[in-house]
């Protein structure tokens, strides 16, 4: 099969979006003018900022595809990836709802109880309610089906006990979703016997320890969870269908535009350097671009396929794949470039800190190229 033939056809029509594109852009502006945030890298990992989330709850741009019944907007996905394409362009800072709007509110929609739903989608919405993911534990890489985390039933509920690392934002979320064993493993269906938990943050048995970044910045942690108890309606979805879940949740995860725009404050910032003439004329920078437009089509072809309830795991990873390899690439060409202007200079500084993290969170590029071989029938 083609590799073309793995992402879906583009949907979208920039006639239908081109007002709400505007509206986003001059409130932005708007935003920008007041001093409320300074353009960033990585933005919607580092750029924890309550008061902005508010501000976009206020226009209606938080829980944009949930459902006006659970006190959503009732928008479309391509919609949705217009904002936060906009957002993320600007380097605006999204991070405190980034991973409950992305992730949370599509994932409880789809295995959440209605009692989940109707205690957590609103306040999503509203953005007041932060989640961050369990998924990832110590020595296990991207191998999901090898973590140790175990559910044990016990009187009105599970207790949870293990290690989850780089879980973004736990020491200021409210609660994050767990991936545990409910089953002894079994060697010969290493995906069995999953399950997944909401658990609160800030609840008994719950320690959260930080990660600090070389840079010294604290945007992971470390969650350990000692006989953490978890009252049996926060149960996500069915015991033992967390692999099926996880796999469904990571499309939504590893298909949007943070996939590609992480660096592209600073692409923007090289090309208006060139344009005025503030540095040589480099055919790369052009190379880059095309390269962003392309993502950006494929990105929003994922988007479409969320829309029609379509499965997307694979055109998932292939964003990923070229996505994050980009923002990389981006990183390295401002670095060799040397502008001494302090502003650009602070900016590739950035990138470069965090570059390490672009091809691994999400699932490492090495599993994701396995995803897309599998996908392309290669053996």
């Amino acid at each position: 099969m083609p590799l073309h033939r793995l992402v879906p056809p583009a949907t979208i029509d920039p006639s239908t979006t081109q007002a709400l594109r505007q509206e986003v852009r001059q409130f932005l502006a708007d935003q920008l003018a007041a001093g409320l945030f300074t353009p960033s890298i990585d933005a919607w990992l580092t750029g924890w900022d309550e008061g902005f989330t508010a501000a976009l709850a206020a226009r209606g741009w938080l829980g944009m595809t949930v459902p006006v019944a659970y006190g959503g907007h009732g928008r479309s996905f391509l919609e949705r990836f217009v904002v936060t394409e906009e957002l993320l362009a600007a380097g605006a800072p999204v991070a405190a709802h980034w991973i409950a709007d992305r992730q949370i509110a599509p994932s409880l929609l789809k295995y959440g109880s209605e009692s989940q739903k109707r205690e957590f989608l609103p306040r999503i919405v509203r953005g007041e309610c932060f989640f961050g993911i369990g998924m990832s534990e110590p020595d296990s890489g991207s191998d999901l089906a090898s973590v140790r985390t175990r559910a044990v039933p016990v009187e009105g509920g599970w207790s949870l006990t293990g290690t989850k690392v780089w879980t973004s934002g736990a020491h200021r979320a409210h609660a994050f979703i767990v991936l545990a064993r409910t089953a002894p493993l079994d060697p010969h269906h290493r995906h069995a016997g999953l399950s997944q938990f909401i658990v609160n943050l800030h609840g008994p048995g719950v320690h959260v320890r930080p990660v600090v970044s070389m840079n010294g910045a604290h945007h992971f942690n470390e969650v350990i969870l000692d006989d953490a108890f978890v009252p049996a309606d926060m149960l996500f979805g069915r015991i033992g269908e967390g692999w099926q879940q996880v796999t469904s949740e990571l499309s939504f995860e590893r298909s949007g535009p943070e996939r590609f725009l992480s660096t592209f404050v600073l692409l923007s910032a090289a090309a208006e350097s060139m344009a005025s003439r503030r540095i040589s004329r480099d055919h790369h920078l052009g190379r880059l671009i095309g390269r962003i437009a392309s993502l950006h089509q494929i990105s929003s072809a994922v988007a479409g396929a969320l829309q029609r309830h379509e499965p997307a795991d694979v055109p998932a990873a292939v964003v990923k794949v070229l996505g994050t390899t980009t923002e990389g690439d981006i990183a390295d060409f401002a670095d060799l470039w040397g502008n001494t202007d302090a502003a650009f200079s602070e900016l590739v500084s950035a990138a470069i800190d965090q570059r390490p993290g672009f091809t691994l969170r999400g699932g490492t590029n090495e599993v994701l190229r396995g995803v897309i071989a599998r996908g392309l029938g290669i053996r």
